[in-house]
């Protein structure tokens, strides 16, 4: 929203009605710093949405999941409006055995427990091979139980499920998943609480594989290396982001040229975010477009070319070959006028000066022993 405004937009903003409590903030926060003939703030749910989009806007910015992502853009083509979708997706995590697992560990449960996994850019689930999965779940009971003590729902610092709804849809992927729990898998439907859970030799075919968990979740699926990895990813939807941590600069290279993500960041989570010069956003399912720092204000932002000339009468004659009857004389004149020029090349110009420097102090060093010599 800053950017839109920045690049000198109106906006109406329309908060999610799943987060309830910042939806309240947004409408009765926003009106009382920011002018309300600029922007504007619509509440609701997908009623008050569908009638949104119904309006012609320059530009629709949506946030959210792919299904409802679908119905946003589908609604901008009725007025060919551009659009920016950052939507979410299955999110992998590659590990190798050259890492430092316990810094690995704590890097990868942060990412994926913040915010208890409701983040679009939570590590989704995990590549490894069968002897760096038994590290990573022994280093993880360490972490976890020195981060949220030995009852993780008494803890200040992890946080709930957003409503019943996702309480019930992650509670459905927990009992689907009972015989592969290594840590966690505890839940309570009152406090809406789900214990941050690391599920084991999970198969591609599991249903928690299906679609992006968006829970405190984190399966680990086994692989032999680094090629089956990408296999695997490349199999599926391009995610929003790729986690890779290895310390081979080949494969992490590999990595980066072989799979296509909105983003890649290597041995680390979520903290390519906060680098506000690197443009956000997904490819594929996991979005259209992309924002951040100066790419939001681009985003927000139609260049317009401009071309303005005078009257001036030399112009006119070197331009008067446009005009009929056209001969081979006019063409020939005309394709010398358009043919692309390159100014002079200062590739050598740097040894030119280094020679002429050198040039000019030998000059100097002669002349100052001849005027010496001359007073001998």
């Amino acid at each position: 929203m800053a950017g839109a405004i920045a690049a000198g937009n109106a906006v109406v903003v329309k908060p999610s009605e799943l987060a309830e409590a910042s939806a309240t903030f947004i409408a009765e926060t926003l009106p009382k710093y920011l002018d309300s003939d600029a922007v504007a703030v619509v509440e609701g749910g997908p009623e008050e949405t569908t009638e949104l989009l119904k309006n012609k806007f320059d530009y629709i910015f949506y946030t959210g999941g792919t299904n409802v992502g679908k119905i946003v853009y589908s609604a901008a083509t009725k007025n060919l409006t551009p659009v920016t979708l950052e939507l979410g997706g299955k999110s992998p995590t590659y590990i190798d055995n050259t890492v430092d697992i316990e810094v690995t560990t704590k890097r990868i449960l942060w990412g994926k427990f913040i915010n208890a996994g409701q983040t679009c850019i939570a590590p989704d689930y995990v590549l490894c091979s069968r002897e760096v999965q038994d590290k990573f779940v022994e280093y993880a009971k360490l972490i976890l139980k020195e981060w949220y003590g030995e009852d993780p729902q008494k803890s200040p610092d992890l946080c709930r499920i957003i409503n019943s709804r996702h309480y019930s849809r992650l509670q459905a992927l927990l009992n689907a998943s009972k015989d592969k729990v290594a840590i966690g898998g505890k839940s309570d439907p009152q406090d809406r609480y789900v214990s941050p859970t690391i599920l084991t030799n999970v198969s591609p075919d599991d249903k928690i594989m299906e679609d992006e968990i968006f829970g405190p979740i984190l399966p680990i699926v086994p692989v032999d290396n680094a090629y089956e990895a990408i296999k695997f990813i490349n199999a599926r939807e391009h995610p929003l982001v790729l986690y890779v941590f290895s310390e081979q600069k080949n494969i992490q290279k590999l990595f980066t040229e072989q799979t296509r993500s909105g983003s890649l960041c290597v041995n680390d989570t979520i903290m390519f975010y906060g680098v506000d010069t690197l443009p956000f956003g997904g490819v594929g399912n996991s979005g259209l477009g992309a924002y951040h720092g100066k790419a939001s204000f681009d985003t927000f932002t139609h260049k317009k070319s401009c071309l303005i000339k005078n009257f001036a009468a030399i112009g006119e004659k070197l331009a008067s070959g446009r005009y009929p009857p056209y001969t081979d004389g006019k063409l020939s004149f005309i394709s010398m006028l358009m043919r692309k020029r390159h100014g002079p090349s200062l590739k050598y110009l740097p040894y030119l000066l280094t020679f002429a420097l050198g040039a000019s102090v030998a000059y100097g060093i002669t002349v100052w022993q001849k005027m010496g010599g001359e007073e001998l």
